[in-house]
């Protein structure tokens, strides 16, 4: 029995050494193939984000981060008072505006009031205690605009310090790529922001 045993463990191969080169190998390979998948979710389910400026506030502080919903832009996913990120591709600037009017709707405000095609709506996501310190100057009139077929009103929920659909008209389907806003920090703020 023992030459057998002796024979069966003689015939185990050793294991191979690995060599620089395989080890560099594997390390590339595994890089590449991460890099893929990180570019893949980063571009087709979810983006990172990064709040600059108050123009959000108090939905969304300055400097706030977390990730935005690419998945549902992608399927034709975008409602009323979504939050959306915008992108200027002249400017080469990534804006976080709420969607206020969808396409073929009219959109107007007078004294602080959204009207869509004439009828009232109200804006829950508004902070009550927030816009009555800005008292009238929170919102000027906007003439009605009607928007094209491919066409979104989107504001800032911080209306006296957003640079938004009236500054720079109707946002296209294309410019906005993304929408909701899960935030991871800071943590005191930490949930989902209209997903």
């Amino acid at each position: 029995m023992d030459s057998e045993e002796t024979k069966n463990e003689s015939e185990v191969p050793e294991p191979k050494k690995s060599s620089f080169w395989s080890e560099t190998w594997d390390f590339i390979r595994t890089l590449v193939i991460s890099m893929i998948c990180v570019f893949l979710v980063a571009h087709f389910l979810v983006r990172p984000i990064r709040v600059q400026g108050n123009s959000m506030y108090p939905t969304l502080e300055s400097e706030s981060v977390g990730l935005a919903n690419v998945l549902s832009v992608e399927m034709g996913d975008l409602s009323r008072f979504d939050i959306a990120i915008i992108y200027l591709p002249e400017k080469k600037e990534y804006l976080v505006k709420r969607i206020i009017g969808l396409p073929g709707e009219t959109v107007s405000y007078t004294d602080g009031q959204l009207y869509i095609n004439g009828e009232p709506v109200d804006e829950p996501f508004l902070n009550a205690d927030y816009t009555s310190q800005w008292g009238d100057e929170f919102m000027s009139n906007v003439e009605p605009i009607t928007l094209g077929e491919d066409e979104y009103y989107c504001l800032g929920d911080n209306r006296p310090n957003s640079r938004d659909s009236r500054y720079y008209g109707p946002f296209t389907n294309s410019q906005i790529i993304a929408k909701g806003a899960l935030i991871l920090w800071p943590f005191s703020d930490f949930g989902v922001k209209s997903w």
